[in-house]
């Protein structure tokens, strides 16, 4: 279908991507790491958490639903790319152009706070797929959406769904942690605005919920084994030392991410609900959007705006 400038248009969703068997698993976690050798160890542990989780990665097939129903809105064409597992982005977007005569892509991140560590990385596999086809592709790549009013108030509907799991003598003592997942703390001198966002988002999201500040704190989670300081605090710690406070009524709302997969499933609901509980500690973690309808309609918005003004000139 095409786009108001009668370029052909479509949508391009990218996301993580994640292994769909455990066979995957090692193939996966090098790509991952750019093609280096993984540990058998470290192998072992990443298998042992997608097994708890179901054996899979269920990121890509909600991402697919979500193209599915983004297409039925906006009536482009919308296909889903992943950075490090398939489909990849080079292959579907060679697809896209070569043979399905995309000349204006709306390329869309399913995260919503930029790093150059992150949707950066998105953005540079998807200008070296177009290059590497030799047509003349204009490209509308959009940054951030981390104050999309629907994607805001579709989180908010989450969060007051788990807040209602709480018992409502407990529900005015509940302290709520937004989480994302970590990255280098070099990443703040370097003037990277994703802390920035996270803290804008969550702000945000308080004031919809009517939270009082010292009632909300952002976290991080995730963060790897390296010999290198990572943004914090983590998220662990924090439920320890409420709990220790006596503050064990935590609700968890993971906005770094939208949809479920391992860093919600195990590194959530299993790791971080096994240490409130043994420090006494009640937790609910707030639903994910997944292909929820708000999200749906905050990235059909996107791309709306992207369009604006046509496929005339590259925006980025």
């Amino acid at each position: 279908m095409d786009g108001t400038s009668g370029i052909r248009t479509a949508v391009l969703l990218m996301a993580y991507g994640g292994p769909e068997s455990l066979d995957d698993i090692e193939p996966y976690l090098r790509n991952v790491r750019g093609g280096r050798k993984t540990p058998p160890a470290l192998i072992e542990e990443v298998r042992e958490r997608y097994r708890l989780i179901g054996g899979r990665s269920p990121l890509r097939e909600i991402t697919e639903r979500v193209a599915m129903r983004l297409q039925q809105m906006v009536g482009l064409p919308v296909f889903v790319g992943m950075c490090h597992w398939h489909p990849y982005i080079r292959d579907v977007v060679r697809y896209m152009v070569c043979d399905r005569g995309i000349r204006c892509i709306v390329g869309i991140c399913m995260t919503p706070h930029y790093s150059a560590m992150s949707v950066g990385v998105y953005h540079r596999r998807l200008e070296e797929a177009i290059a590497a086809t030799g047509e003349n592709v204009v490209v509308h790549f959009v940054p951030n959406w981390h104050l999309q009013p629907r994607y805001l108030e579709g989180v908010a509907e989450c969060m007051r769904w788990a807040f209602d799991r709480f018992p409502t003598a407990d529900r005015d003592g509940v302290r709520v942690l937004f989480t994302a997942h970590s990255l280098p703390a070099a990443i703040l001198a370097q003037g990277d605005p994703y802390d920035a966002q996270l803290r804008q988002t969550a702000r945000a999201l308080a004031d919809r919920l009517a939270l009082t500040p010292d009632r909300w704190l952002l976290c991080y989670q995730s963060a790897p084994r390296t010999g290198v300081p990572w943004l914090g605090p983590q998220v662990e710690d924090v439920v320890i030392r409420l709990a220790n406070l006596g503050k064990r009524h935590l609700l968890i709302a993971p906005i770094g991410f939208v949809a479920e997969h391992v860093e919600v499933l195990y590194d959530i609901d299993i790791k971080v609900r096994q240490i409130a509980e043994a420090h006494g500690a009640h937790i609910e973690r707030a639903p994910m959007l997944n292909d929820h309808p708000s999200l749906v309609a905050a990235l059909a918005d996107l791309v709306w705006s992207a369009l604006d003004g046509g496929c005339e000139e590259e925006s980025s």
